[in-house]
């Protein structure tokens, strides 16, 4: 199967997909197992709406993400409640944006669409932001999906 991946810089924010060859059902099972592949410490539940959890990368990320929508098969949407980015003039630029996954069956399997609603080129920690999401998203979700193992934190 040929590897497509796009990634953009949208009015809305960051964006990144790619196909892969399992089912809708498989994607999002992998995307509900964050601990699996946004490494770093994960407290919370993340599979239930109005659940709320956190993730700490010490010292340079913490946020706290409430589940605000989830599709099984087709949508996961997080919103961001609060943030703290240790490398950034404004720690809170997280605080409101939301991280939505969206799922499609496609010909080729499963596309995947990662977007973050909010991190825009013009948001000062776009370029470490988007980096890390391309190794989160890109190469660790995608891992553990195809693989059944997501990819250590290379930070």
């Amino acid at each position: 199967m040929e590897m497509r991946t796009s990634t953009a810089r949208t009015g809305r924010g960051y964006t990144t997909s790619y196909v892969v060859e399992q089912s809708p059902a498989e994607v999002y099972a992998a995307v509900l197992d964050v601990p699996a592949w946004w490494t770093g410490e994960i407290d919370g539940g993340t599979d239930e709406v109005g659940a709320e959890f956190t993730y700490r990368h010490p010292p340079q990320h913490y946020s706290r993400q409430r589940v605000e929508v989830l599709e099984p098969e087709r949508r996961i949407v997080w919103r961001v409640t609060e943030s703290h980015l240790s490398f950034v003039s404004d720690p809170e630029e997280w605080t409101g944006s939301e991280i939505v996954f969206d799922i499609a069956a496609v010909p080729d399997g499963t596309e995947l669409r990662f977007t973050h609603v909010g991190l825009v080129a013009d948001v000062e920690c776009y370029d470490a932001c988007s980096t890390a999401w391309l190794h989160y998203v890109n190469a660790s979700l995608r891992s553990l999906i195809t693989t059944g193992a997501g990819l250590p934190d290379p930070w």
